[in-house]
């Protein structure tokens, strides 16, 4: 367990404390290395959290669990959807965020998993605060609220060891999702998800990573279940929804420098990444001057030796600004 502390001017200072679990099935290292990661924090504007993030595997990988659980009272900032948003965000979204998604997946083969997926999305109490005193903003679809259950089908292949720094492997997940009106605030809509990874050593100390991920939705889509573009791990530097539509496609590569020949420490790292990508209403608006990209570099800290674990601090550079991110782990 460690503490956070992150300043924004829509939350002011907010503290947080971090956990971190991780362990071998039956305590066999011989077993994929599994992990369950916490978050919670709160803020002096009284806003709050809860993640919840995990990656488990029983023993021989029979099964294999992949989700996470994030409940917040927490900003949202709206530039609106589509490629041609302003640069600054026109309206705060003040809402209660509950979001659950889970794969339970049974190994049909080596590497290769398939079962159930699980995608549950609760936006309540909304309020869409402009961003200018007076100023008109386009209420979009959900601007009300909504709480939309998905149920899907994944097909992964996975032959990573330590999910949070792979040296050597690759991950792949194509999932379908369909969202019915379970309830009077849900809409009717359906997602295909695709997210490709692969890992290759470079040296004994040196990997490439590259991650290829596309979202494509249609039906009655609510603006906070759109493909969101940006975060803290693929598009970094990139506000969350700062770009939003019904198709993303994206890509990043990352070279990692784990750990660097000091000399004095073998704890410290690096890393150098970039990324582009694009989201589009339909795929006949996919268009060669609407890809925006980012990238940037990091330090890395060796915390747990005995599972190659590290920390990551990334500062990553866009046309729009840049961003500071903290994470055990790396990004992807």
């Amino acid at each position: 367990m460690y503490p956070t502390l992150a300043y924004a001017p829509e939350t002011s200072w907010e503290i947080g404390f971090s956990t971190l679990y991780v362990y071998y099935a039956d305590r066999d290292t011989t077993n994929r290395l599994s992990e369950i990661n916490g978050f919670t924090f709160f803020t002096l504007e009284n806003q709050y959290g809860v993640w919840l993030d995990h990656a488990i595997y029983t023993p021989a990988d029979r099964w294999f669990f992949l989700g996470r659980l994030r409940y917040q009272s927490f900003p949202l900032l709206y530039f609106g959807i589509g490629p041609d948003t302003p640069q600054e965000y026109v309206a705060r979204v003040d809402a209660h965020q509950l979001w659950l998604k889970e794969r339970v997946l049974r190994q049909v083969k080596n590497n290769l998993f398939f079962g159930l997926e699980v995608d549950y999305q609760r936006l309540g109490q909304v309020e869409f605060v402009p961003a200018k005193p007076g100023q008109s903003v386009s209420l979009p679809l959900g601007a009300s609220g909504s709480a939309n259950l998905g149920l899907g089908l994944g097909l992964v292949y996975d032959d990573r060891h330590n999910v949070l720094n792979v040296r050597k492997g690759a991950f792949s997940e194509l999932a379908i999702f369909n969202y019915n009106p379970f309830s009077s605030s849900a809409f009717n809509f359906s997602s295909l998800i695709f997210d490709t990874r692969f890992f290759r050593p470079l040296s004994d100390r040196t990997v490439l990573a590259f991650q290829m991920f596309g979202q494509s939705m249609w039906g009655e889509v609510p603006f906070n279940q759109l493909s969101l573009m940006g975060g803290e791990s693929l598009m970094r530097g990139y506000y969350t929804g700062r770009y939003r539509d019904n198709n993303q496609l994206a890509t990043q590569a990352e070279i990692r420098f784990l750990p660097i020949n000091l000399g004095f420490t073998n704890r410290l790292g690096a890393a150098v990444f970039a990324g582009t990508s694009q989201v589009f209403p339909a795929w006949e608006r996919l268009a060669m001057d609407k890809w925006v990209v980012s990238g940037g570099g990091g330090l890395r800290f060796l915390l747990f030796p005995k599972k190659d674990i590290y920390t990551r601090l990334d500062w990553a550079l866009t046309r729009e600004g840049s961003g500071f991110y903290f994470f055990i782990g790396e990004a992807f």
